[in-house]
């Protein structure tokens, strides 16, 4: 019995032996990962990526490639007419696919002159140019934030491109007076934002709806084409009446008001009492003066006072007036559309500092522009009213649910 469990023992170890001989896993090889970019298996060769520098050019680069002036020749040659070498700039990138067991063996040039655009210069067989776009993805959302600093500073404490600011500037240009808007007021946008890759971030394509906050009031905007076939995008409120006015609210963008319209001011040159009829806007000296609506340039010139100005009537009531400028860009019998620039902001005349005075008369009578309800541009055709309010319903849905859920109301 001794002998026969001593046989058990030995052989059940044997076999638990064998057993965990068994789960001995042969290690695992690590596959290398698969890089795919410009077209290429990156994997096949050496990359080497770098930036153009002070000095450089298509041939010097190719130089440093083990390329003869011959042969550099014949390349400029064959690719001049897809290619330009010359538009190569300085801080630009651009990657060189080397042969991997000889790395002075260039097979591709790849150079980047901005983010959507490659060039692919293939040196392999025959000599060929690509241009390419990359792969670019539109991702869509609503985000809702109050006011913190300045519109630029709020967004992008949102997220979201500051590069949005001026955009909704253009949009509200009419309705909202952004010199007034103050912390805490709300707004929320939807956007559709552009992805190259789906990685890398490129901007704002379009914005879908928006609303703002101002003066109590939610101020909704959405972009809507009256004429399906027509290129023509109008933005209009959640009642279907166009945002649009014949004015815009200031000939400035992102500016202070410094002195308003009164009948009484200190003046701070003269150093005397007098009525003020105009608004001031203080803005640094070249900042771009526009047009608050379209008409001709009445008159532009100069005086003591005023400093370099330029005078626009709009129609047989109203007219507008601007001073101290730096440079005028207009010329006198010049017509002008809404928003364009007509000189940039100074300080000749009686100023102190760079700004723009901008002056409003109505049938001939200086008034006060920010106390004036102004006429609006053409309304929407009725014929397209009820399918412009189907089309916004689940827009603004949107906009007040995502500002539910971030302000609570």
């Amino acid at each position: 019995m001794k002998y026969i469990a001593i046989i058990l023992v030995l052989t059940t170890l044997f076999a638990c032996n064998k057993k965990e001989e068994k789960e001995v896993k042969a290690p695992a090889v690590k596959k290398e990962k698969i890089l795919v970019e410009y077209g290429f298996t990156l994997n096949d060769f050496k990359v080497v990526n770098d930036t153009v520098k002070s000095g450089d050019s298509f041939g010097k680069i190719l130089g440093t490639q083990n390329f003869d002036a011959a042969r550099i020749h014949e390349i400029n040659e064959k690719i001049k007419d897809s290619f330009n070498v010359r538009d190569i700039r300085i801080g630009k990138p651009y990657t060189l696919l080397q042969n991997k067991t000889a790395p002075h063996d260039l097979k591709v040039f790849i150079y980047q002159p901005d983010r959507m655009t490659y060039y692919v210069v293939d040196l392999r067989d025959s000599i060929v140019v690509h241009k390419k776009q990359r792969p670019v993805t539109i991702k869509r959302r609503t985000i809702a934030a109050a006011i913190d600093g300045s519109v630029s500073e709020t967004l992008k404490n949102a997220g979201v491109s500051a590069a949005l600011a001026p955009e909704l500037s253009r949009i509200y240009a009419w309705s909202i007076d952004f010199f007034k808007i103050q912390k805490g007021d709300k707004f929320a946008v939807t956007i559709n934002e552009k992805y190259i890759s789906d990685t890398i971030y490129a901007g704002i394509e379009s914005i879908d709806a928006s609303y703002f906050e101002y003066k109590g009031k939610k101020v909704y905007a959405f972009p809507f084409k009256q004429d399906p076939n027509s290129k023509r995008v109008d933005y209009f409120d959640e009642e279907g009446k166009v945002l649009k006015n014949m004015f815009l609210k200031a000939p400035l963008k992102f500016v202070n008001i410094t002195s308003r319209f009164t009948k009484s001011r200190f003046h701070p040159v003269q150093l005397k009492w007098k009525a003020h009829n105009g608004t001031d806007y203080a803005a640094p000296t070249g900042t771009p003066i526009m047009t608050t609506a379209s008409g001709v340039v009445e008159r532009t010139g100069y005086t003591a006072g005023n400093g370099n100005f330029v005078k626009v009537k709009h129609n047989g009531t109203y007219a507008t007036q601007y001073l101290h400028m730096s440079k005028i860009l207009v010329r006198q019998g010049q017509r002008v559309q809404q928003g364009d620039v007509i000189g940039r902001v100074g300080s000749t005349g009686l100023a102190t500092g760079p700004h723009v005075c901008y002056r409003f008369w109505r049938n001939g009578i200086q008034v006060d522009p920010l106390r004036q309800k102004l006429p609006n541009s053409e309304p929407m055709n009725a014929k397209y009213k009820a399918r412009y309010m189907e089309y916004i319903k689940p827009l603004k849905k949107e906009l007040d649910s995502v500002s539910i859920a971030k302000f609570g109301e």
